[in-house]
């Protein structure tokens, strides 16, 4: 199979088979893709009707599933082809359980499967972040009720004009997190944002800040990942303004098309903050995702 790096032209190319499949995992946002090649040297190829991904982890070179409505068990065989040829063991990165079931069925026991939890995608249903109806959401009412009484803002959508700002509410953000335990991965996140606020409307993406007295206080942004779900990317706040991070979550929301009935927020990297607040939303999916491992005969 011919790669090649994942470009903002191959957008379209791309999201063609993404957009249409069932997968609502965040790995397929073709933002994520193109703003983080840099780290994974992502690059893909299209043959025989299926999409392939492939990506750098460490000293591995590894795939995502076929996306595609040709023979499945046919571009499997070109990606375990690949492999051996570049000298790896065929690994198969983000697989749901639905991806596990056909493969089960049609590789039995030749794969073994490992699920990490920190690596776990956070999905909810878009109407349960609009309405906050209930007891469980309750202390997001109450961010909410709190910050309207706290302060006059308005929300705006993200143009180009405002990304000079958002950036620089990052370097704020990243000054103010910056630790030498985190020092790489807040490096990285970095580069990936500034890359996608510059690029923002070839990478398809959309969002929106949240002002107060005219200066932007928090941003998010995010992409489709295919016809029903939309990930969000970033979401980035003062935290000197109280509910700021529920506040900024559910008026993105409010604005989102309705055919996203989906959100998937993305994982939380085993950061115990980040989980108890994934978790907090409430998801209605926590999408296991597993690594699947070509056993050597």
């Amino acid at each position: 199979m011919l790669f090649k790096p994942i470009t903002i032209e191959d957008k379209d190319m791309i999201t063609a088979y993404t957009y249409s499949s069932n997968f609502p995992n965040c790995d397929f946002a073709f933002a994520n893709m193109c703003s983080w090649r840099f780290l994974y040297q992502s690059e893909f190829a299209v043959e025989d009707d299926f999409l392939f991904i492939r990506f750098h982890i460490k000293q591995y070179r590894v795939y995502m599933f076929p996306i595609g409505t040709g023979d499945l068990k046919k571009a499997f065989k070109k990606l375990e082809k690949d492999a051996e040829e570049n000298e790896n063991q065929l690994r198969i990165f983000g697989v749901t359980m639905q991806g596990k079931k056909r493969m089960e069925m049609l590789f039995p026991d030749e794969f073994t499967f490992t699920a990490n939890r920190n690596y776990f995608d956070y999905i909810y249903l878009r109407e349960d972040l609009l309405a906050l109806k209930g007891k469980k959401y309750q202390p997001k009412r109450n961010h909410i009720n709190k910050f309207t009484k706290n302060y006059t803002f308005k929300y705006l959508p993200i143009t180009r004009e405002m990304i000079p700002e958002c950036l620089e509410l990052e370097y704020k953000w990243y000054q103010a997190n910056y630790t030498e335990e985190d020092a790489e991965a807040l490096k990285y996140e970095n580069r990936s944002m500034v890359y996608a606020l510059n690029h923002f409307e070839a990478l398809g993406l959309t969002g929106g800040a949240i002002l107060v007295e005219n200066e932007i206080v928090a941003f998010t942004y995010g992409s489709p990942i295919n016809h029903y779900t939309l990930g969000v990317h970033v979401e980035k706040a003062d935290i000197r303004y109280h509910g700021i991070f529920s506040m900024i979550n559910h008026e993105f929301v409010a604005r989102l098309p309705e055919q996203f009935r989906y959100i998937n927020r993305e994982e939380d990297l085993g950061i115990p903050g980040l989980r108890k607040a994934k978790l907090s939303y409430q998801p209605v999916i926590l999408l296991e995702k597993n690594m699947a491992l070509k056993i050597n005969n």
